[in-house]
């Protein structure tokens, strides 16, 4: 949400996060916290001083929605055991029944991540088939 407000307000001047924080109703201390990390994972650039604040690293529509879950080391994985771990998702060397059916959910969501811009985002062109299949269920009457 604050990578997409600051996409939106931006607008090539830099953003304060108290601005971010009001509008998107979101801890100011915790919007230090992750954009600390996207400054440190190259998705944002800081500027000091009056007037300062945060500005997107590159155009809205070259950043990917999964480099900045990534930048704040959010893991994009369904699973419950950590990859490459000697431990498997039992807690023994064994993996789970389950364990493919996670595993392939998880590259599913890092390629559709990996599809979407901020662009995107704010141009609302992410609503795809699940709104069409959303709609398709409403009566009539609520589809519009």
């Amino acid at each position: 949400m604050a990578m997409v407000d600051l996409a939106m307000h931006g607008e090539g001047k830099p953003v304060a996060l108290a601005d971010i924080a009001s509008r998107q109703e979101i801890s100011l201390s915790y919007l230090e916290q992750l954009f600390a990390k996207l400054r440190r994972g190259g998705q944002v650039t800081s500027v000091r001083g009056p007037g300062g604040g945060y500005l997107l690293a590159r155009g809205a529509e070259e950043m990917r929605i999964s480099d900045i879950i990534l930048a704040v080391d959010e893991p994009i994985r369904a699973t419950r055991c950590s990859p490459g771990s000697p431990k498997g998702c039992t807690g023994t060397s064994g993996r789970c029944t389950t364990h493919d059916l996670w595993e392939e959910l998880s590259n599913q969501i890092h390629l559709f991540l990996n599809s979407v811009s901020i662009a995107d985002v704010c141009e609302r062109r992410v609503l795809g088939t699940s709104g069409f299949l959303y709609r398709e269920a409403l009566p009539v009457a609520e589809a519009h």
